[in-house]
């Protein structure tokens, strides 16, 4: 009786550690991963940038790039209008946000 006992409580505990191993897997596919993946994405978008380059910025400025230092990229926004951004505040290439809307829109 008192081994019947231990046995349920071992199969309870067995139970509850693989349930919890179970939601540590599901946070990672489901939320860690991505995001790991979008910031590596944003990462080697933002190394890669180049002068001629039109771009979103995350406050939705667009423009293209006129001039860039290692910190500081400088986008013409109209013929005599250049606005200085950190790299960081670069988004998106111009082309790929137009992308994205056009399949939104479908």
């Amino acid at each position: 009786m008192i081994l019947d006992i231990i046995l349920l409580q071992a199969d309870g505990a067995i139970i509850s550690n693989v349930f919890l191993v179970l939601i540590v897997i599901i946070f990672w596919f489901f939320f860690i991963r991505p995001q790991t993946k979008k910031a590596k994405e944003e990462q080697t978008f933002n190394t890669d940038l180049e002068k001629g380059m039109e771009v979103v910025t995350k406050s939705g400025v667009i423009g293209k790039i006129s001039k860039i230092d290692d910190k500081v990229v400088v986008i013409q926004v109209d013929t005599k209008t250049f606005i200085p951004f950190t790299r960081g505040a670069i988004s998106k290439e111009l082309t790929d946000a137009h992308k994205t809307v056009e399949v939104e829109d479908k």
